[in-house]
């Protein structure tokens, strides 16, 4: 864990959450995966979202990414509510607002390192000159400079995970949303991707790190913990 824990003031309200529920039906059964939940995020928070198998936290990650819709509850996203959005308007904050961090990196395996980072900002009209200078910028800040020409199978696991951060962070978006970032390194690569985390947070970075790991978790200044679709803790931490 970084031995330099600083904690950023708090910016505006990003993540405005009240009374969300989530129902899915499977078959005749109907699955309550979010029972009400209430949640409020600000810029410049480092936070992490926990729970065991079964908890809501994937229905939860889903939720803040605008990746789902509530089937109850209201949602605003920078003010903007989330909850009544139509497909292309979640696409859009998805694409200019949230950066995703995966697990499984998501990476494109015939693009190298420079064209993976760059792929937003082709969704987002971005020029090419402008692309190709925000990407390599961007790798340089994640320490992959001498990577940038690289494919996906050229790298270390690690450094396709730095590749997925650059790539998330290359919009410079509102929040990084990180599902499980260390789950498929070994623990010293995961020691070293959250020290990038702790960089990132220190620069002024939004971040949501969803995990199972309580080493993972603790590197956060908060910790929402969810159990049976509810938040049964929300407390800072360090």
């Amino acid at each position: 864990m970084s031995t330099a824990r600083t904690t950023r003031p708090y910016g505006p309200l990003v993540i405005d959450i009240e009374g969300v529920k989530k129902l899915y039906q499977m078959g005749a059964e109907t699955i309550h995966a979010l029972r009400g939940v209430s949640l409020k995020i600000h810029r410049n928070e480092y936070l992490a979202i926990m729970g065991p198998s079964g908890s809501g936290k994937s229905t939860l990650m889903n939720m803040l990414g605008c990746l789902d819709t509530p089937t109850e509850g209201h949602y605003e996203f920078n003010g903007k509510n989330v909850a009544a959005m139509v497909d292309d308007e979640l696409a859009d904050i998805r694409n200019r607002e949230i950066g995703f961090v995966f697990q499984t990196f998501n990476l494109l395996p015939r693009s190298d390192a420079l064209k993976n980072v760059e792929l937003p900002l082709i969704y987002a009209g971005v020029p090419p000159h402008e692309r190709r200078e925000r990407a390599t910028q961007v790798l340089r800040e994640v320490g992959l400079e001498n990577r940038m020409f690289h494919k996906p199978n050229e790298l270390s696991g690690g450094q396709r995970q730095r590749v997925a951060i650059a790539r998330a962070l290359v919009n410079r978006p509102s929040i990084i949303l990180a599902d499980e970032p260390t789950g498929n390194l070994d623990s010293q690569t995961g020691v070293e991707i959250m020290a990038l985390f702790e960089q990132l947070y220190s620069l002024g970075n939004t971040i949501i790190v969803v995990t199972h790991e309580e080493d993972i978790a603790q590197h956060a200044r908060r910790i929402v913990r969810l159990r049976d679709g509810l938040i049964e803790s929300d407390k800072n931490v360090g």
